[in-house]
């Protein structure tokens, strides 16, 4: 199954506790179907008292979302966009975008 997001695609969130935000994808996890996306589904984690960090303390990390939950920016309209393969004709395969019809990536 082709998952269509990628490392570096800006991506806009359709649902969860961050819906609405944007963010870039930093990684992909393409057999858990997921996604770690800057700045999107922060969790908190306690730190443990060590030489490192004297005081522990509580950090907050980025974790992984589901793919189903992200859709692709149209790099022309700024929106949300679904994809459409398309194989050009040296045989490689091409990103766009189903309403404009713009290459991504």
């Amino acid at each position: 199954m082709s998952l269509g997001i990628k490392k570096g695609d800006k991506v806009f969130v359709l649902a969860g506790k961050d819906k609405g935000k944007t963010g870039r994808v930093s990684y992909v996890y393409p057999k858990k179907m997921r996604a770690l996306v800057e700045g999107i589904n922060m969790m908190k984690k306690h730190l443990k008292k060590s030489q490192q960090n004297p005081q522990g303390g509580i950090a907050t990390r980025e974790t992984t979302i589901h793919l189903s939950n992200l859709s692709l920016l149209c790099p022309v309209s700024g929106k949300p966009a679904r994809l459409k393969m398309l194989a050009a004709a040296d045989g490689s395969k091409q990103r766009l975008s189903s309403k404009n019809k713009a290459v991504i990536g």
